[in-house]
C-alpha cells in the first residue's frame, strides 16, 4: 500500500502545437508542455516551432517554473538523421528540457552531439514492462513515457521495480496501432506515420459490407456512427489517485492539434484534480463538475483504455450514437474595465446579443450570463460578432482578466455510444482506492 502522506505530485504535461498554445498551457495550469521542432517530430502539420519560437517559449515557461520538452520521436530511415546532432545542440543551447526521442540512432546522436540535454524515451517505444526500463536507464535516459497498452496493475509493478520516471498519457486520442506504429497511412495515402506524415486512415469513414451468396449487405445501419477502425478518446479524469499512487512522474495531455480552447479547459482541470487530490489523499472527493468541464471540449466518446481492462468493440468509434452538448470557442479577454465592467474581446466564433455564454480563466470555474450589449471597435453598438478576430466589446457580469476565455453551446451533435464506456473497474483495485474508482485522444 502507497504511504500516502509522502505522495510525490506528479507533473501535468500539456501539448502545445505553437506558441500560442504554450503560453495558454502555463497560464492554464500545466508544469510543462511538449512542442515540436521543424524537424525529426511526428506532427509535421502541428504549426511546429522554429528555434526563434522555442527561445521565446523556454523564457516565458522558465519564468514561471514550467518545462519544455520536444518531439523528436520518428522512425528515422537511412539519411534521416542528417542534422540531428546540430539539432539537438540547439535545443540543448536554447533551454529546452529534455527530448522525447524513440529511435535508437537520434537517441544516440543526442548523447554523442549535444552532451547535457536530457532524452525521454517516447511512447512510440513500447516500454511495458521494470526490465525495459532499466535498460534505458543504462543507456542513460531519465524518463520513459509509458506504452499506451500497459495496465495500471503493470504501472504498480514498474513503479515498485525501478526509479526510473514513469510518464503516462491520461487524456486524449488513442492510436488505434500498437503505440502508434501504424502503416496504415503508408499504403492508402502515401504518407509515412513513423516520419511525420499520417493521413489518419483509420479514422476515415467506411461502408462495412458482407456478402451472402454474392449479395453485399451494409451492416452500418443510417442511425449508426460509419465504420472506423478508431479508438475512443482516452480519459482518466476520475482514476488520478490510482496514477499517483501507482508513483507515475507526469501525467501526459495528448492534443498538439488541438485549439487553445481544448488546451486550457483540459489543463485547467487536470490540474484542479493532481491539486485537491494531493493536498488531502485521504479526504479526498471527486467533484462531477470537473468531469462536466472536460466534456465542454471532447469531441469523441471517452474510456479509459488499456488501464483496467483489453479494449473491446465498446471502445471504438462505430455503433449506435448519443447526443451531447458541444461548446464552441466564442472569444479570447483582451481587457477589463473594472469601473465599467465592460469587457474588450477579440472575437473567435460568431455569437451576438441574448445568447448565453460562459467565461471562464486560470484556476477559475467561470460563470455564465447572457450577452446584453455589444459594441465595434469603433463604439458603435451591434447586434452580433459575425467576423472573424474582430475586436469588440460587452458588459459582463463578474470581473475577467485578460486570457480569460468566452465560450457558448452549439447545437448538440451526435457522439458515439454512451458515457458508460468510460467507467471500466478492477475488482481488486477498487477494493484498495475506493475513493479513486466510484461510478462516473497523441503523441
Amino acid at each position: 500500500m502507497t504511504d500516502r502522506k509522502n505522495l510525490k505530485k506528479p507533473e501535468v504535461l500539456a501539448p502545445a502545437g505553437n506558441l500560442e498554445k504554450l503560453k495558454i498551457a502555463i497560464r492554464y495550469g500545466a508544469d510543462a508542455v511538449y512542442i515540436g521542432g521543424q524537424a525529426f517530430g511526428l506532427r509535421s502539420r502541428a504549426g511546429n516551432f522554429s528555434y526563434d519560437e522555442m527561445q521565446e517559449g523556454v523564457v516565458f515557461a522558465h519564468a514561471r517554473g514550467a518545462k519544455v520538452y520536444v518531439a523528436a520521436n520518428m522512425v528515422a530511415h537511412d539519411g534521416d538523421t542528417e542534422g540531428a546532432g546540430e539539432f539537438f545542440r540547439t535545443l540543448r543551447d536554447i533551454g529546452i528540457d529534455a527530448v522525447i526521442v524513440s529511435d535508437p540512432a537520434l537517441i544516440s546522436i543526442c548523447f554523442a552531439d549535444a552532451p547535457g540535454l536530457p532524452v525521454h524515451l517516447s511512447t512510440q517505444a513500447s516500454a511495458t514492462n521494470y526490465k525495459t526500463l532499466e535498460f534505458w536507464k543504462q543507456q542513460g535516459l531519465e524518463r520513459v513515457v509509458l506504452a499506451r497498452e500497459v495496465s495500471m496493475r503493470e504501472i504498480q509493478e514498474i513503479g515498485q521495480n525501478t526509479d526510473v520516471e514513469m510518464e503516462a498519457f491520461i487524456h486524449g486520442a488513442m492510436c488505434i496501432s500498437y503505440s502508434g506504429r501504424c502503416t496504415l497511412s503508408n499504403h492508402m495515402a502515401n504518407r509515412d506515420a513513423n516520419r511525420g506524415g499520417c493521413a489518419q486512415s483509420c479514422r476515415w469513414k467506411y461502408d462495412l459490407f458482407e456478402i451472402d451468396n454474392g449479395v453485399p449487405r451494409n451492416l452500418v445501419d443510417e442511425d449508426e456512427e460509419p465504420f472506423s477502425m478508431s479508438a475512443v478518446d482516452l480519459s482518466m479524469i476520475r482514476f488520478i489517485p490510482d496514477m499517483v499512487e501507482a508513483g507515475v512522474d507526469s501525467l501526459k495531455i495528448e492534443g498538439r492539434m488541438k485549439s487553445i480552447h481544448y488546451v486550457s479547459t483540459v489543463a485547467s482541470v487536470y490540474r484542479k484534480v493532481v491539486d485537491a487530490y494531493c493536498a488531502d489523499p485521504d479526504n479526498f472527493v471527486f467533484d462531477p463538475a470537473w468531469e462536466a468541464e472536460l466534456w465542454k471540449v471532447a469531441q469523441r466518446e471517452l474510456s479509459t483504455g488499456f488501464f483496467y481492462q483489453e479494449p473491446t468493440e465498446d471502445e471504438q468509434l462505430f455503433g449506435k450514437t448519443r447526443k451531447i452538448p458541444q461548446y464552441a470557442f466564442a472569444a479570447q479577454v483582451l481587457d477589463y474595465d473594472s469601473a465599467t465592467k465592460i469587457a474588450t474581446l477579440q472575437q473567435r466564433n460568431n455569437f451576438g446579443v441574448g445568447e448565453e455564454i460562459e467565461f471562464y480563466g486560470p484556476g477559475e470555474v467561470g460563470f455564465k450570463q447572457v450577452v446584453k450589449d455589444l459594441w465595434n471597435e469603433h463604439d458603435e453598438p451591434i447586434e452580433r460578432a459575425p467576423n472573424a478576430m474582430m475586436t469588440v466589446k460587452m458588459t459582463v457580469d463578474y470581473p475577467v482578466e485578460e486570457f480569460y476565455f468566452m465560450r457558448k453551446k452549439k447545437e448538440e451533435r451526435k457522439v458515439k455510444k454512451t458515457h458508460q464506456s468510460l467507467i471500466h473497474k478492477n475488482d481488486d483495485l477498487t477494493q484498495e482506492h475506493p475513493s479513486s474508482l466510484n461510478d462516473c485522444d497523441s503523441l
